[in-house]
């Protein structure tokens, strides 16, 4: 691997049907260790229940508001800072129960890929 700086273009980011905007930060097959995206979800909205099979996936608060219901622990309040860390095929989803943008990094080891994801609603 050799050193590079990524700088991803705002244009880049797109609706994902599980209920929010993605812009993928760092995801390349060069790179298959780990991914990052910036994740949004807009007020009121909640992501559907998914899973990501073969995939630790870790969420960072960067503002907002949320619930988040991973696996069998029950509703868990967040707020900025927080980190959310997710076993591989373990349900998963949040809610974004501000009034603004909820803002958090998915970063996924390895590194996400469309067919390691399982809508499970």
């Amino acid at each position: 691997m050799q050193i590079q700086i990524l700088k991803p273009d705002e244009a880049d980011q797109f609706y994902f049907d599980e209920g929010c905007f993605i812009l993928e930060l760092s995801n390349s097959p060069e790179d298959p260790g780990m991914s990052i995206a910036r994740a949004t979800v807009k007020a009121g909205v909640t992501t559907k229940l998914h899973r990501l099979n073969g995939i630790v996936e870790r969420y960072v608060i960067l503002s907002g508001s949320a619930k988040v219901e991973v696996g069998e622990s029950g509703e868990q309040q967040l707020s900025a800072g927080d980190v959310v860390i997710i076993p591989s095929l373990c349900s998963q989803r949040i809610t974004n129960t501000g009034t603004e943008d909820l803002v958090f990094l998915a970063i996924c080891t390895p590194r996400f890929t469309e067919k390691a994801y399982e809508n499970i609603e």
